[in-house]
């Protein structure tokens, strides 16, 4: 037997196709309307035409490209050792500074301490610290690259770890009480049940501290190693324009674009599940 929809189903579905269609028209306009404003502000403009030529000048990109994108392999190398290092410290102090009872505290305090300094030291201040004075403490030279994930270790793993530490208190007391009651201990509690949670809750602010760690691994070029960002600044003073600075940027906005897009992606997805009451 077909299924007839009523009159006030058919009334709801024309709306629905209105509004639709609606929303599509505003859209174009909108996006007319602010393509009119760039080219009134920006390149309808009498230094245009300069702006293109220094920095936007497409011979010099593409002659440049093979050297920013040597340096920029350099990059996502101490990127990926910075992401398993970050993960290991920051999960180590995010569980110091969660260990209860009194024995623990000279624990907790130097976790708190560590976390306190290095969010608060800026990263280029790290960076000179350990890329200049660790090989002058030990007065022997050190890989760059060892050197630069050590400073994004130490500064993010600061980050991380607080992020970690909420996740970690934010799980409701109950379901540690709930595994105790079944005999795990402390550590079996934390790894089958306490952190699963908590690193589900916070997927979200970890991906993100992760698209700034993909920033700030271009700042490695103040220790001396011809990354993306040096190689731009070679490439710049032998044509004397800023073209190469251009290209080194997209490469990184192209790096980190497709996590800005999962975050998002995630997060709705998670905050649609919470809604649904489908997480504790």
């Amino acid at each position: 037997m077909t299924h007839t929809p009523s009159a006030l189903e058919l009334e709801r579905r024309a709306f629905r196709a209105r509004q639709s269609q609606r929303s599509v028209l505003v859209a174009i306009a909108s996006s007319l309307a602010f393509a009119a404003i760039v080219w009134l502000t920006v390149v309808n403009t009498p230094g245009w035409a300069a702006v293109q030529q220094s920095f936007f000048n497409i011979e010099i990109a593409l002659a440049s490209l093979p050297q920013v994108w040597e340096g920029f392999l350099l990059n996502l190398q101490v990127l990926g050792w910075s992401l398993v290092t970050v993960s290991v410290v920051a999960v180590t102090i995010a569980v110091i500074r969660t260990l209860p009872g009194p024995v623990f505290l000279p624990l907790r305090v130097l976790a708190a301490g560590y976390t306190d300094i290095f969010r608060g030291l800026p990263f280029i201040i790290v960076l000179y610290l350990v890329g200049f004075g660790i090989p002058t403490l030990m007065n022997e030279r050190l890989n760059l690259i060892f050197l630069g994930t050590l400073a994004v270790t130490l500064t993010y793993s600061a980050y991380v770890a607080e992020v970690i530490r909420a996740g970690i208190e934010a799980v409701h007391p109950s379901q540690r009480l709930a595994a105790r009651a079944l005999g795990l201990g402390y550590t079996q509690t934390l790894r089958r049940v306490v952190l699963p949670q908590a690193l589900r809750k916070i997927t979200p602010p970890l991906m993100n501290d992760f698209v700034a760690m993909q920033k700030d691994v271009g700042l490695i070029s103040i220790l001396g190693i011809t990354d993306a960002v040096l190689a731009a600044r070679i490439e710049s003073s032998q044509t004397y324009n800023f073209t190469p600075y251009v290209v080194a940027g997209i490469l990184f906005i192209l790096l980190a674009i497709p996590t800005i897009r999962l975050t998002d992606w995630y997060a709705s997805k998670l905050r649609a599940r919470e809604q649904s009451g489908a997480i504790v």
